[in-house]
């Protein structure tokens, strides 16, 4: 299958602290390819670079046919890059700050008109064209920033934690238009600390760890390094305690079951193996978690 975007021994330092160690990577055209890793891992480095803001070190980088260094201006013809935050004005409203963005990118002035209609109806936000984005909501804030970003609709999307701070309910939009953005033909690199999203979203997941690659492949097939199921212990209050991979025999369960050993258990249960159990197994460390800001959306 041929790849939109490789990586070939690349590595990158700041102030003499290696962020990424060697990466090699390769996303196939036309897919969703999500980045996972704790804080620090190299995500957003390796979206940095990739997008042209940071040149690496060491190896190369290839967008769409072209170096990142060598061709710099024909990689930004090609991609568009949605990063944590949203880069709006506010005191515009939605519909303005497309038309404005649509002008500055190139395009005349009935294609502004028409391009930000297309995306006002896409990313369902008709209703609240002509509403300042002062007053959004937050998920409403990141469709209108995901729209800027797709104005001259690249073939190559970089996707940096999208999804950061919104409630499940906006999440789950966003999800549902990057989901369109693939069938139509994008390629789609999609960095995240959410284990949920990249499971629902991802052909391919790389886990990074300390700026290298410790695990690729699709969702089930990291699932599938963990084993046959999982055993979750429980406290009198239904808490999980503990996790234990087990193989699905009998015996792996016995084994299992002896390793318990502590007077606070009182329940166990057995469940299919997730992406948190992945992330754990590789990394040392459990997923990040979401923090109460992340959960409820602040502006309704």
């Amino acid at each position: 299958m041929t790849s939109t975007i490789t990586l070939s021994g690349v590595g990158k330092s700041f102030r003499g602290v290696r962020v990424l160690d060697g990466l090699d990577l390769a996303v196939p055209r036309g897919s969703v390819f999500a980045l996972l890793g704790p804080n620090g891992a190299g995500k957003t480095t390796i979206i940095n670079i990739l997008s042209t803001l940071v040149a690496p070190d060491a190896g190369t980088a290839i967008v769409a046919g072209f170096d990142v260094v060598r061709d710099a201006e024909e990689v930004r013809r090609r991609i568009s890059v949605t990063g944590q935050s949203a880069a709006v004005d506010e005191m515009l409203t939605g519909e303005e700050n497309l038309r404005m963005m649509a002008r500055l990118s190139g395009l005349g002035r009935v294609q502004a008109v028409e391009r930000s209609r297309e995306l006002l109806a896409q990313f369902d936000l008709e209703g609240a064209a002509r509403t300042r984005v002062g007053a959004y909501s937050g998920g409403m804030r990141r469709r209108i920033d995901l729209a800027i970003s797709l104005l001259r609709t690249p073939p190559v999307v970089f996707l940096d934690e999208p999804t950061t701070g919104l409630d499940t309910r906006s999440r789950q939009e966003l999800w549902r238009i990057i989901r369109r953005l693939a069938v139509g033909g994008a390629t789609i690199l999609l960095t995240t600390q959410y284990l949920e999203e990249a499971d629902q979203l991802a052909d391919r997941i790389a886990v990074l760890d300390h700026g290298r690659i410790v695990a690729e492949g699709t969702p089930a097939e990291l699932k599938a390094r963990i084993g046959g199921e999982v055993l979750s212990v429980h406290d009198a209050a239904g808490a999980v305690l503990r996790d234990i991979p087990i193989d699905g025999s009998i015996q792996g369960l016995r084994d299992a079951l002896a390793t318990v050993g502590t007077a606070d258990a009182t329940s166990v249960s057995l469940r299919s193996p997730s992406l948190d159990d992945v992330f754990l197994a590789v990394t040392g460390q459990p997923a990040p978690a979401r923090t109460d800001a992340e959960l409820i959306d602040s502006k309704g």
